[in-house]
């Protein structure tokens, strides 16, 4: 049976799915994942992924472009040479899998299931309705094993192995990483609280590194300032993954990161903003504490710009509670 799956946003949510793709992976002859540019670093490290195909949606991505007839027609073209038995669209609670069923079906594909609060007609076989407020992993497990690919004993996060040495780099495991950025103003702690977080969790005793997307060059040389080590913009996502693997915790936001420190199996201290719920997008599988005013006014907005003056939801959370945190988790 071959088989595509599709997850067509962010690193983060190409993480998610991992467990799902897993379960798929074991009884399938092939697994074809169809992602979006800004999840293909991701999708290239999953476990049980054969193929990868990138495809930018124009209704998933944060940034779109016009709609293109020409590329509507080239992903139909794609799918089609693929002779798929089946296709599984993963979708976030507030995205609609039709408009890619519509697709998949143009291109032949006999068999389609998805997660679906409008009528589908005959867009899809598959219309799953899953549990509400679930982590993302969970509601997309339920979707596979809707379409007969039951969970695997093993649902948590995973990455391929053998990671690259992460030694040139931070000098040896031990550390604890603080990741300032985040895809999402909203969901980003201070910058001057990270840069004073650095400091205290030096003078604790902790050998801090800083990471970060090669456009926050200049906030992880805030961040980490003249006690943290700077690997801004120094790591692909597989040399990030060993970097956060070898950490004995993590300090993130609601961003990819996080994610891909909970697939290493590190302990987050997670900087969360209320703006999407918690209960779907903390990491999972690994020990968390999670800090952030879940029930700030801008609780279950999706806003990608704080709504409310001073960002309150995180500003206050001081630089000392998160060094309190990072013992927490470390202590386990």
């Amino acid at each position: 049976m071959r088989v595509l799956v599709a997850r067509l946003d962010n690193l983060g949510d190409v993480l998610l799915a991992g467990p799902a793709i897993r379960a798929v992976a074991a009884r399938a002859a092939e697994v074809v994942l169809l992602c979006g540019p800004r999840g293909r670093a991701a999708a290239d490290l999953l476990p049980g992924v054969d193929r990868v195909v990138e495809w930018c949606a124009p209704w998933i991505d944060p940034e779109p472009g016009p709609v293109d007839a020409a590329a509507l027609d080239d992903l139909v073209r794609t799918v089609r040479a693929g002779r798929f038995d089946r296709a599984l669209i993963f979708t976030s609670f507030h995205q609609s899998p039709l408009p890619l069923a519509l697709q998949l079906r143009l291109a032949g594909v006999p068999w389609i299931g998805g997660i679906s609060e409008d009528y589908p007609g005959s867009l899809l076989d598959l219309r799953h309705r899953p549990d509400t407020d679930v982590p993302e992993p969970r509601r997309m497990l339920a979707l596979a094993a809707g379409a007969g690919f039951p969970a695997p004993a093993d649902t948590r996060l995973r990455i391929r192995g053998p990671l690259p040495e992460s030694w040139p780099f931070t000098g040896g495991p031990g550390h604890v990483v603080v990741h300032p950025g985040t895809s999402v103003p909203a969901r980003a702690w201070p910058p001057e609280r990270c840069a004073e977080a650095v400091r205290l969790l030096a003078a604790a005793g902790h050998r801090v590194v800083v990471t970060g997307h090669r456009d926050e060059k200049e906030l992880t040389a805030f961040v980490a300032g003249g006690t943290g080590l700077d690997l801004g913009g120094r790591t692909s996502l597989a040399e990030l993954a060993a970097v956060l693997a070898e950490a004995r915790a993590v300090v993130a936001g609601n961003t990819g990161p996080a994610h891909l420190a909970a697939a290493v199996g590190t302990p987050v201290v997670s900087l969360f903003a209320p703006t999407v719920p918690a209960a779907r997008w903390a990491p999972y599988g690994v020990r968390t504490v999670l800090l952030g005013d879940q029930d700030a006014p801008c609780r279950d907005t999706r806003a990608r710009e704080c709504p409310v003056p001073g960002h309150p939801c995180l500003s206050s959370v001081s630089a000392r509670r998160v060094v309190d945190a990072v013992q927490e988790v470390i202590s386990g």
